[in-house]
């Protein structure tokens, strides 16, 4: 295994060349870790997934996937990182016209040797990691909104991927499916100890399942607070951060100890 999953390097992205977004970013994340990205409207979270999974190419700099340039990649080889990771987005992404087994059988068919009853067994096994076993023949339609997140985890993690990237997986949830969203990832990570990266406004999410914080401003274009969720609420030295993290509430004082 890499010591580092996703290396970004003096990133400058946008989408235009007169609307920069993310000005010369750079920070690396652990294999093993989960790290979330957080940060006010129009702060580039999801700008920044987007360059890393490869859906836009930077203005500048280098994104790393397990040391493999996805920047600078040819297609080949750039389809070949982009099996390393899983991706669940938003709003779940899944085919509306297909059934869970066929959203999550996909990727199998395209990337894999797999025999049809190979996949038929991978699919189940996915769906059970997420709890959802047993609903295979079901359509998106058919499921609630946290069931919809949950077979979205599923199919980005068909092809066991090393890293997982979730798009706001609480948005749009109740606090209790919110809740059970969160300990599914935490037990993700333990069973396939992949490295997890969130974009997340959640606060009581990042709370609970993120080894670390990155956080951005639309104000500087770039990293204003990289740390433990925790020490960074109560010992940050910005007040953006700290009134962020705080919920606006008053200010903790800002201890001088050391992280």
């Amino acid at each position: 295994m890499n010591d580092t999953a996703v290396s970004v390097k003096n990133l400058t992205a946008g989408y235009e060349k007169d609307r920069i977004i993310l000005r010369d970013i750079s920070f690396d994340v652990p294999s093993g870790q989960i790290l979330t990205i957080l940060g006010g409207s129009g702060c580039g979270k999801s700008t920044l997934l987007k360059h890393i999974i490869g859906l836009h190419k930077p203005f500048s700099g280098d994104i790393l996937i397990q040391n493999r340039s996805i920047v600078n990649a040819g297609e080949s080889e750039r389809r070949s990182i982009m099996q390393i990771f899983g991706v669940a987005y938003q709003g779940g992404a899944l085919f509306r016209s297909l059934t869970l087994e066929e959203n999550i059988a996909l990727p199998l068919e395209e990337y894999t040797p797999l025999t049809r009853e190979e996949i038929r067994d991978k699919v189940r096994e996915k769906l059970a990691l997420v709890n959802l076993d047993g609903y295979q023949d079901y359509l998106p339609s058919d499921l609630s909104g946290g069931m919809i997140k949950r077979a979205a985890f599923a199919r980005a993690l068909a092809l066991d991927p090393a890293i997982l990237f979730f798009d706001e997986p609480s948005a749009g949830l109740d606090p209790l499916s919110s809740a059970s969203l969160d300990r599914l990832i935490l037990d993700i990570r333990e069973k396939t100890c992949a490295t997890i990266v969130i974009v997340t406004h959640e606060l009581d999410s990042i709370f609970t399942v993120a080894d670390r914080a990155l956080m951005l401003s639309a104000e500087t274009k770039g990293i204003v607070a990289d740390g433990k969720p925790e020490f960074l609420r109560v010992h940050s030295d910005n007040n953006f951060v700290r009134t962020f993290l705080n919920r606006g509430k008053p200010l903790p004082e800002i201890s001088v100890r050391e992280e």
